[in-house]
């Protein structure tokens, strides 16, 4: 099933969400799994990796495709990626078409190991449509914090059947991450709340952060559609502008992985109009922060996020967010 959705992802271009793999799920049952010989896992990029390693702990070994500043709807499969792919014993995507150029060695992969989609867990019903977006779900599921923690239970289901010895060890793992995330879930709603309600406008360079103003209640703008490869038309910059203006929007956001010279164009426009318009800080999108950081875990992603346009739009969150643990700005 995992492969006949993976090509349905290729062909029909819609992002399949997997619940059985072409290979034996139970494939590491024969095996012992412990620190020393942990499970060998591949994730597509740093948000899911994050949900398996709070899971699965010191039991497994990660390799991430798509690291900090990498755009994944673009990035092309290395050669180290498919010497890591081939080294695998699990694999774990996010699903819903963000990893489209990556789809042809993801099929391949399915062939011969378990290949999960963490979005399998999400019904139709959570997932946004937008216009721009030609008729596909928007695949930045990551951005409400109470959708990707639904995410959490395929990587539980895919550890637990790939090494049934510890799966009590990630259930327990999982419920005290679903906690963290909850706890990241109520700060978002508190300090976005916070903003001044006719300044609840977000501005960004494509439409990344769909999911996270429904969750937090923000109207989010953005100004490249679905595909960061896309030019910013002018009229789309004037409509921007003019909402900018209307709304007395003082600050507009980039992104990590997406170049600013649309957003700059912006802050252009709206001096024209005599709207003076500043750069709110970067946000994180397809990709984390640096290997290492606070801000490059899941976590810390959303704190920075949620806690960034919150002080910049009007609103009060602590200088450090919800833990303490944000990098100070310079």
């Amino acid at each position: 099933m995992r492969l006949f959705s993976l090509l349905a992802f290729a062909l029909l271009l819609c992002a399949g969400c997997t619940s059985q793999p072409a290979s034996d799920s139970s494939a590491g049952a024969d095996r012992e799994v412990s620190p020393e010989k942990p499970i060998q896992v591949v994730a597509t990029v740093g948000m899911v990796a994050d949900l398996v390693r709070a899971v699965g702990g010191d039991l497994v070994e990660l390799d991430v495709l798509c690291g900090p500043g990498v755009d994944p709807h673009l990035h092309q499969p290395s050669r180290d990626d498919s010497l890591a792919l081939t080294s695998a014993e699990m694999v774990f995507y996010c699903g819903l078409m963000l990893e489209g150029k990556m789809s042809d060695i993801l099929i391949n992969q399915a062939r011969s190991r378990p290949v999960i989609a963490v979005t399998e867990a999400l019904e139709q019903s959570q997932l946004l449509e937008p216009e721009a977006f030609g008729g596909h779900f928007d695949p930045h599921v990551w951005m409400d914090v109470s959708a990707w923690e639904k995410c959490l239970e395929p990587v539980v289901t895919g550890l637990s059947e790939f090494d049934p010895a510890h799966a009590e060890f990630y259930q327990e793992n999982a419920a005290r991450y679903r906690e963290e995330m909850q706890a990241l879930h109520a700060y978002g709603k508190k300090v976005i709340s916070s903003i001044p309600e006719t300044s609840r406008v977000l501005i960004t360079s494509h439409d990344a952060f769909n999911y996270l103003g429904r969750a937090y209640g923000l109207d989010v703008q953005g100004i490249q559609g679905i595909s960061t490869e896309s030019e910013a038309g002018l009229q789309r910059v004037n409509e921007l502008v003019d909402l900018l203006v209307e709304k007395n929007v003082k600050s507009v956001f980039i992104e990590s992985s997406v170049p600013p010279k649309s957003v700059y164009s912006l802050i252009e426009g709206a001096r024209a109009r005599g709207h003076e318009v500043t750069v709110g800080g970067e946000l994180y999108s397809d990709a984390m922060g640096s290997e290492g950081t606070y801000e490059g875990t899941y976590i810390g992603m959303l704190d920075h996020n949620l806690t960034l346009i919150a002080r910049a739009l009007g609103g009060e969150a602590p200088e450090k967010g919800l833990n303490g643990k944000l990098t100070a700005p310079e």
